[in-house]
């Protein structure tokens, strides 16, 4: 047997602490090791594969585009991306896309286009709001607006002005605007790295009001929320928000990077050629998967289907939290995008994860306790009894 961990450790940084499991492939709901063994996948490339692995409609648009051509420059015409962006205004706001490679380059886009507005049209405001414990990349830009230590660090940051709020805290929010004047609020309807903490919907809705009565840019990172993982195609449109930017990735791709900032009428045109670039983004072969990912998701009836998925899975979650009131606290979250904090110590919840690795099932742990589970939209009543059945199993073992 090839020891991929130990090649991993001499040939890659240590960047990541990883499962030790080596995967050879995907189908379906499953992950397969180099030994045969499945994994049932709640982890989902953290929040990338909304459809599961291998889905067929991934898999056509991937035959289908892959014999047209695989990469072209940005001076030319690009079929997938021009329908993609258009179907991804159609359904959030008017407005214009700009599309990258990942979410960190979103954000990156975000300041650029927010410091172009600003000096044009911000009256003197300058900056951002963000909310503590809030992950926007790891990028300088993007990290110079993540709030959370253990990223940011002592890393050099960018010279402009960054204002942390606790979430869901209305007073506090309205004092830094009144005080700082900034630019523009930025924040994830769910704080996912963040412990999966959402942000009230009324909350978001002040956040709008004061946004329209400041002459502020409301901003919606939705890298994470978006594309269907909380109910809706973005998590924004559960408070019925109309932002001026909205930040997208993982889940778009279908499993291959991409990503974007969608502009609304005051922002769309504001970058002129020369102000912001990249080579590979879009990639046709990614448009055309975002293209097949909302065929499915909009088209096909899985985001429906997802919803109801995802409420069979929280029925069962607060069923097990009746049972183990000692271990699990809160579960928070939307959709298919759920925290489950517990009463474990760091080295618990580390063990429990690897625990329930050996049993065939990925979760991720955020926050140190927090069981993360981010399962794709194709997840049956089965599979989650299955996991069910597994994880009580563990707590009644951490109990006994």
């Amino acid at each position: 047997m090839t020891d991929w961990l130990e090649l991993d450790r001499r040939y890659l940084m240590p960047t990541y602490h990883r499962l030790p499991i080596a995967i050879a492939r995907g189908k379906g709901n499953y992950l397969y090791d180099t030994e045969g063994k499945s994994y049932l996948d709640l982890f989902t490339g953290l929040a990338v594969n909304i459809l599961g692995h291998s889905h067929p409609a991934l898999l056509k648009a991937l035959h289908e585009q892959g014999d047209r051509f695989l990469h072209i420059s940005n001076k030319f015409l690009n079929p997938p991306a021009i329908r993609l962006a258009e179907r991804l205004t159609t359904h959030s706001i008017e407005g214009k896309v700009f599309f990258v490679n990942s979410g960190a380059e979103a954000t990156e886009a975000a300041v650029k286009l927010v410091h172009k507005w600003s000096g044009k049209h911000g009256d003197g405001k300058n900056g951002f709001v963000v909310m503590k414990k809030s992950f926007h990349g790891r990028t300088l830009g993007a990290v110079r607006l993540t709030r959370q230590p253990g990223v940011y660090q002592d890393f050099p940051q960018p010279d402009f002005p960054v204002y942390e709020v606790e979430p869901n805290r209305i007073e506090e929010l309205h004092q830094i605007c009144a005080e700082e004047k900034p630019a523009a609020l930025l924040a994830e309807p769910i704080l996912g790295s963040g412990g999966v903490q959402p942000l009230d919907l009324s909350y978001l809705q002040e956040m709008a009001r004061l946004c329209r009565e400041q002459g502020m840019l409301l901003i919606m990172d939705e890298i994470q929320t978006g594309v269907g993982r909380t109910g809706t195609l973005f998590a924004y449109q559960q408070a019925g928000l109309k932002p001026d930017l909205i930040l997208f990735a993982k889940g778009v791709g279908g499993g291959l990077p991409l990503g974007g900032i969608i502009a609304d009428d005051r922002l769309k045109d504001l970058f002129q050629p020369g102000d912001h670039g990249t080579t590979f983004a879009p990639s046709p072969l990614s448009a055309a998967l975002g293209n097949a990912v909302l065929d499915v998701l909009l088209d096909q009836g899985q985001l429906e289907q997802g919803r109801k998925n995802a409420q069979t899975l929280w029925q069962q979650l607060k069923e097990l939290r009746n049972r183990f009131p000692a271990v699990i606290g809160d579960i928070r979250g939307r959709g298919m995008m759920i925290g489950v904090d517990t009463t474990l110590t760091p080295e618990q919840a580390a063990k429990l994860q690897l625990d329930l690795t050996t049993d065939g099932v990925l979760v991720d742990i955020t926050q140190q306790t927090v069981i993360r589970l981010l399962p794709p939209l194709t997840l049956t009543p089965e599979e989650i009894e299955g996991f069910m059945q597994k994880l009580q199993s563990r707590l009644q073992q951490i109990l006994s």
